[in-house]
């Protein structure tokens, strides 16, 4: 795989030499204990033991799905493989998981795990394109990253690979209190008129043209665009299309019907304001927001 080249520009130009961090539990409780800086997944718990054999790292990410953590502690080690087994047994285990994170988060959250696109990150010092080959024809949402210790004070996460991962099925969500059954996003963007599904294309199409570091997320109840973590979620209705953005409200010059605090209110998807696009005139103003929330947002 290429190799990335960090240099010191301060006074001479000296270039950084890469290495493997010298112990992988090093690396390992490093990743744990900065989770959510480095991978935007709160953590859960370390060497996660179950029937037949223990996951390295387990985490919940922001949108609530499961996310697996597997290092690649040698070259012959096929983490891919194990990290797939692991996560076919989460989803056959699927209370165990939820117990866990009532111990750790609560019922609240607990209540809003997200199963649609469960998540293995695999971590290495390096990986051969035949990995990358791989993942990619598996169609499940594994992703590798090569890391790089620089020096004592610099590592680097390089992501390899942009996963197309088919949702896993039964994404139905029960009411508690009928036996009515919500429908998932892409139920609704099926059902959505003409205007709105060329609203969404349009949408979707301008979000992914800000830059390759955006990772589209579809969830059960909602469509995520990532770097590191969520910068932007669509949901779309009968009525409206609605847009989430990572932006604080208070820099935001608010508009009635257009957009809206979310602060301390209930709500699919992350993000502080929404936005109400009904109109391709409400699109066209809701550019200048989505460039901010890009380019500001690492």
């Amino acid at each position: 795989m290429s190799e990335i080249k960090l240099f010191e520009i301060e006074n001479v130009v000296k270039e950084r030499t890469a290495s493997a961090v010298l112990l992988e539990k090093q690396l390992q409780n490093m990743i744990e204990h900065n989770m959510e800086t480095f991978f935007g997944v709160r953590f859960l718990k370390s060497e996660y033991a179950i029937t037949s054999g223990r996951m390295d790292s387990i985490g919940i990410d922001e949108n609530n799905s499961p996310v697996i953590f597997e290092y690649k502690r040698s070259t012959s080690e096929n983490v891919i493989n194990q990290g797939l087994f692991y996560l076919d047994w989460l989803l056959d285990h699927k209370a165990d998981f939820k117990l866990l994170v009532i111990e750790k988060l609560g019922m609240d959250i607990a209540d809003q795990i997200d199963w649609t696109v469960p998540c293995v990150i695999c971590i290495a010092n390096d990986f051969t394109k035949y990995d990358v080959h791989a993942v990619n024809q598996m169609q499940r949402n594994i992703k590798l990253v090569k890391y790089r210790k620089y020096g004592d004070d610099l590592l680097s996460f390089e992501h390899l690979n942009t996963p197309v991962a088919k949702p896993v099925t039964d994404v139905s969500v029960a009411s508690t209190s009928t036996s009515y059954t919500q429908k998932t996003h892409l139920e609704k963007l099926a059902s959505a008129s003409n205007h709105f599904k060329t609203l969404y294309t349009a949408l979707c199409d301008y979000i992914e043209s800000l830059g390759d570091d955006l990772v589209a997320n579809q969830l059960k109840l909602y469509l995520a665009y990532k770097k590191v973590q969520n910068i932007f979620c669509i949901e779309i209705y009968n009525k409206q299309i609605l847009l989430r953005l990572k932006l604080d409200p208070d820099t935001v010059n608010l508009e009635e019907g257009f957009t809206k605090d979310t602060r301390g209110t209930g709500h699919y998807g992350t993000g502080d304001l929404q936005v109400s696009i009904k109109t391709e005139e409400d699109f066209q103003k809701a550019k200048e927001l989505i460039d901010r929330a890009y380019n500001e947002i690492v």
